[in-house]
């Protein structure tokens, strides 16, 4: 009796030790599991007389694909001299993208060059490693107007670093005509500033327009300086055409909102009408059951 209850506590005392002995080699093995790394881009855009923001998107390369990465929690800072301070925070969504606007430039400090610096920073999880993207930029405006000479309209506008109130020489200005799905561009493919920070574009006729309304774009596109830079000009020049969309009617194309009557009616009546049959049926069948 005493050798069997000698085994069975050898026995007990084995399998715990190798329990405990398993159980750490795991924790171990979560520890030195290779955790991937995250990318991250980011965008600096100003809308003049709009918003300032910053377009971030996150991915990471797994098992030789780029994914987007959601969910990523994001802290921004603003870095003067050697004093990280901290701006605000924002997260991915499922497209692993955030958009961070800057509620008032003024509330960032730019350094002795009149430089903003921006670190973009992630902490890191249990599946990605900690991560970080540095961005500087300096502040420009563009002045855009539209104005006609001899008949012939034009798009005039003017780059200027704001923190020199100096012109912008020899940068290059897309001009763009807002479209549903991608502008249309207007003038040159490269209209450079002079000497003045200035570009003159002229304007063709027989643009349409709903009513008119031509919205103009002159954009300085990711700058190394000065990021993205948009101005915007409403205008009545168009070649007046009628809004033919039918979107806000009840069309087969239209959103779910919007959906035509009788695809509403009919589906229903169906519906109703086939589980009133089953529950007429089922009601017959308990009475059969009661007489």
């Amino acid at each position: 009796m005493k050798n069997q209850l000698k085994f069975r506590f050898v026995f007990l005392a084995i399998i715990s030790v190798l329990s405990i002995f398993n159980g750490s080699q795991d924790l171990y093995a979560q520890k030195k599991a290779k955790k991937n790394k995250l990318r991250l881009k980011v965008e600096y855009i100003k809308i003049m007389n709009g918003e300032i923001y910053l377009n971030i998107k996150t991915t990471a390369k797994i098992k030789k694909q780029n994914l987007k990465v959601s969910n990523i929690d994001l802290t921004i800072y603003n870095e003067l001299d050697d004093e990280k301070i901290k701006v605000g925070k924002t997260s991915t969504n499922r497209e692993g993208e955030s958009k961070f606007v800057f509620q008032n430039i003024d509330l960032i400090k730019p350094d002795s060059t009149n430089t903003y610096n921006i670190t973009i920073a992630f902490k890191g999880n249990e599946i990605y490693k900690k991560a970080t993207k540095r961005i500087s930029f300096k502040n420009a405006d563009i002045n855009a107007k539209l104005i006609t000479k001899d008949s012939i309209n034009y798009i005039t506008a003017t780059l200027i670093d704001t923190s020199t109130h100096s012109p912008v020489i020899g940068e290059s200005l897309n001009v763009q005509v807002q479209r549903l799905f991608m502008p249309l561009q207007i003038g040159e493919e490269f209209n450079n500033t002079d000497e003045n920070g200035t570009i003159l574009v002229p304007v063709e006729e027989g643009i349409p327009g709903v009513d008119g309304n031509l919205i103009f774009e002159v954009v300085l596109y990711d700058n190394d300086d000065f990021g993205t830079v948009k101005a915007l000009i409403n205008t009545q020049i168009g070649i007046s055409i009628v809004d033919e969309s039918t979107f806000d009617q009840r069309t087969m194309w239209s959103p779910r909102n919007k959906t035509p009557l009788f695809l509403l009616i009919f589906p229903n009546i169906l519906i109703f009408g086939i589980w009133g049959l089953l529950i007429y049926l089922l009601i017959n069948l308990f009475k059969i059951t009661k007489s």
